[in-house]
């Protein structure tokens, strides 16, 4: 096989998914490769894949077949993520076409394992070595408007429907200096908003410039401190870390965007226990309270899982309740998907499939309602939106409000600019704004 000379990178799942595909596709362009479009027109193609549900795994293996050209040929093809570590060998067995098999902590080997495949042997890598792939690394390249930048790996909670701690390995914080810098780089390379990244964003610790103990709340303090950055935000975040140093964070850096994604997965706390959550329907409602006493303006999203092993009508109703007691901005839902190897793929009572549908369709009914609600509540006010590129219609460009919808509106203003705009209009997926007017000057008498 000859040695590839572009590449192309498609990336499915998690904003730690984009991140990681953005990582793998500088440490490719380092070694020389060049970027390619398409998969069609790509020597190497990686696929970085997620296994947080059955439907996404099984993608990857559909992928995998339409990689085949009309001639006969493929790319060299690696499959990469967290399909790769869970299924190493089955990939293998599956897919007799995959070079490559490399797990998310080994991704900085690529380019070996690479060469290792170009000498026309299987590559396989699914460790979770020692050393941290993120100082193996090379520096951040030129970067859109927003950034991602993962600051947190891993997940110790064990939620029992959950992949994660066994693809991604136990809970690790990158050290404060190593974040520091690659925020300083992304800023330095255009961005205007970082999003710091996690599985368990909020239970990222680590030691300052003095030595002293931070949370999340002081990176983000550190960070607001930053000239040329404009935004913060940070996901995923779990009930238990949500410290009061960073629910206090909300209300008092100016930075930080009034948008929070806590995920509950559940109204009923005898599910959330089943789940094990390590937290009660109660103590996450406590929560939110606590955040918009700092924050009365600040957008909810979270996460929510129906039909979960032994989910009663009862149990659904107060998942129902604890949507309509925290009116949500914006929320995922999905199907009870079990995974091998989880403790739940083995409990008793699994829900039947047209039940899991039924309920999947009112909860989505509502939380669609309430997330248009909340757009159109915008309608009338005067807000920032940060420009991240051009719309479809001439003379439109599209950007962010603080709240992370998008805002349609016609200007000249540049990407990576913040202006002022009232919204005058609102779907259930975007709004509609205008150039905020002056104030009228006042006339001396």
């Amino acid at each position: 096989m000859e040695n590839p000379r572009t590449f192309h990178v498609k990336s499915f799942g998690c904003q730690m998914n984009v991140y990681d595909g953005e990582r793998m596709a500088e440490l490719l362009q380092a070694q020389g490769l060049s970027a390619a479009p398409a998969g069609s027109e790509a020597d190497l193609v990686v696929l970085n894949t997620c296994h947080i549900r059955e439907k996404a795994a099984e993608k990857v293996y559909s992928d995998i077949g339409r990689l085949r050209r009309e001639d006969g040929t493929r790319p060299m093809i690696a499959v990469a993520g967290c399909v790769a570590q869970a299924e190493g060998a089955e990939i293998s067995r599956r897919a007799p076409s995959v070079d490559i098999v490399v797990g998310p902590q080994a991704y900085h080997r690529l380019p070996e394992l690479v060469a290792r495949a170009r000498e026309g042997g299987r590559a396989l890598d699914t460790d979770m070595p020692v050393q941290s792939k993120f100082g193996v690394l090379p520096p951040r390249r030129r970067q859109g408007t927003s950034a991602f930048l993962t600051v947190q790996e891993g997940c110790d909670k064990f939620c029992t429907y959950c992949v994660v701690p066994y693809t991604r390995g136990a809970e690790v914080s990158r050290p404060w200096a190593a974040v520091v810098e690659e925020a300083r780089a992304l800023v330095d390379g255009g961005a205007r908003e970082i999003t710091l990244l996690g599985q368990n964003v909020n239970a990222w610790e680590g030691e300052d410039e003095t030595g002293a103990v931070r949370g999340l709340d002081g990176l983000i303090r550190t960070l607001d401190a930053l000239p040329g950055l404009e935004r913060i935000r940070y996901t995923t975040s779990h009930p238990n870390d949500m410290r009061e140093g960073l629910i206090r964070a909300h209300g008092e850096v100016g930075k930080l965007m009034p948008y929070l994604h806590l995920p509950v997965q559940s109204g009923s706390s005898r599910i959330l226990k089943a789940m094990n959550r390590s937290h009660t329907a109660e103590s996450y409602l406590d929560v939110l309270a606590r955040v918009r006493e700092v924050r009365p303006d600040i957008a909810i999203s979270g996460d929510f899982i129906v039909g979960f092993p032994g989910e009663t009508e009862a149990d659904f109703e107060d998942t129902l309740k604890m949507v309509a007691a925290v009116n949500y901005a914006q929320a995922y839902s999905f199907k009870y998907s079990p995974r091998p190897g989880t403790p739940a793929a083995d409990m008793e009572d699994q829900v039947p499939p047209d039940v899991m549908d039924e309920r999947l369709q009112r909860l989505q009914a509502l939380l669609a309602e309430q997330s248009l609600a909340f757009n159109r509540a915008t309608i009338g006010k005067r807000t920032q939106v940060l420009i991240e590129r051009s719309g479809r219609k001439p003379g439109q460009m599209l950007g962010k409000s603080p709240w992370l919808q998008s805002v349609h509106v016609e200007t000249d203003a540049a990407i990576g600019s913040v202006i002022e705009v009232d919204i005058v209009s609102a779907g259930p997926n975007s709004l509609g704004g205008t150039i905020a007017a002056a104030p009228p000057t006042a006339v001396a008498a």
